[in-house]
């Protein structure tokens, strides 16, 4: 049976058929334990990919000292897996609060270094509270951020003061009292102001009293227990040589040509995720500009694959002659639209060899959800991974 895709008909799109297009290799390439990872990777962001996948290709693909790209970094998982592997991380995401997740975490401050700035920190503000964010926070707690923005805005913000933002920003909202807000979403989407009313309203709640300090010694406690004296070594010495930057994933000026072994990435699939909107409580917290970040969202699939095109094209530029790219996507509009299509036509396009198709299967997972994919039937969910090599 054909399914319509956008004003044309899957079944007969020319990539699918053409003999440059390798068969899928499909299994389970790596474990689908929600939290096998280092604990640094335990940073919540919508619709990241879990640390194994990028540990599986970073191993395949490259060797310690290589410099390793996600030119759409989102949380950092490539980084940080990169520079636990000996890797040089660098990374890219249009998206400014990228940078505020993964930075602290490829050179964490020791435990003690953050109890003594935290305790540090004049936990009083006379800022007015805003409406809306009264919708989320008791007023003592929500004076107790403001009073944390006001320090952040010092003129001699260190590395602590980094780490301390990026776990206050992962805190802002959930569902326990591990977080700063009342009961919410989890904390990879944020709510509207008028949507948490309404939720407030239907569970009879009020915020209540949080300690801001308490949350983040907790949280940051929870991070580094996984650290030990080889892997924070590991982190520093890679963390020496990271690069990162905030832009568009096909203008990577700041990076040089023909330095980057493997590219591991995952791409925004077309509009399926708000990462703008879902993020308008991290904006408020890191006091971005509200028309920041400028993340484009595609409706169209012709437009996602001109862009993906031009962003090919950027990222064999950066690649050593024989570098891989790594590109996992999904399916998307309820599982009748598969990425991996359209992304091989667009890296045949930029110059690309399409070395591998891999499909691997997990068990279901409630982020299926986010791609409008509802197989809970099944059990099943899966990762679309396109292989590519520069010539």
């Amino acid at each position: 049976m054909k399914t319509a895709t956008h004003g044309f008909m899957q079944s007969q799109l020319p990539f699918q058929t053409s003999n440059w297009m390798p068969a899928a290799e499909e299994k389970e390439f790596w474990t689908a334990a929600q939290r096998a990872g280092n604990p640094l990777h335990e940073v919540p962001y919508r619709a990241c990919f879990k640390p194994q996948l990028a540990e599986f290709f970073i191993r395949e693909y490259s060797q310690r000292g290589d410099v390793v790209l996600d030119p759409f970094m989102g949380r950092g998982t490539t980084l940080l897996e990169a520079a636990l592997n000996g890797r040089i991380p660098w990374g890219n995401d249009a998206n400014p609060l990228s940078a505020m997740l993964i930075r602290p975490r490829l050179n964490p401050p020791n435990l003690e270094a953050i109890q003594i700035r935290l305790a540090e920190i004049p936990w009083s503000s006379s800022q007015k509270a805003d409406s809306d964010l009264l919708a989320f926070y008791h007023p003592k707690t929500l004076e107790q951020l403001q009073a944390l923005q006001q320090h952040l805005a010092r003129e001699n913000f260190d590395s602590v003061d980094d780490w301390i933002r990026m776990v206050a920003l992962t805190r802002l909202s959930g569902h326990s009292t591990h977080f700063f807000s009342v009961y919410t979403l989890p904390p990879n989407q944020a709510v509207t102001p008028e949507r948490q009313r309404k939720i407030n309203q239907k569970l009879k709640q009020q915020p209540e009293i949080r300690d801001v300090k308490t949350i983040i010694l907790r949280k940051s406690k929870a991070l580094l227990r996984g650290m030990t004296t080889v892997s924070r070594g590991t982190l520093k010495k890679a963390g020496e040589k990271y690069q990162i930057s905030s832009g568009p994933a096909d203008q990577l000026s700041g990076f040089a040509s023909q330095n980057v072994q493997l590219v591991v990435t995952s791409p925004p699939f077309l509009n399926e995720v708000q990462y703008g909107a879902d993020n308008w409580l991290r904006g408020w917290f890191a006091e971005l500009a509200p028309n920041n970040p400028n993340i484009s969202e595609h409706r169209s699939l012709g437009a996602w694959q001109e862009m993906m095109t031009r962003c090919l094209q950027e990222w064999k530029r950066v690649l050593r002659p024989n570098g891989i790219a790594v590109v996992e996507v999904g399916e998307v509009r309820k599982g009748t639209l598969q990425l991996e299509f359209p992304l091989a036509q667009a890296a045949h396009e930029a110059g690309f060899t399409i070395e591998r198709l891999m499909i691997n299967r997990q068990c279901f997972s409630k982020t299926a959800n986010c791609w409008g994919i509802t197989n809970q039937v099944k059990g099943t969910n899966s990762n679309r991974i396109l292989v590519l090599r520069k010539p």
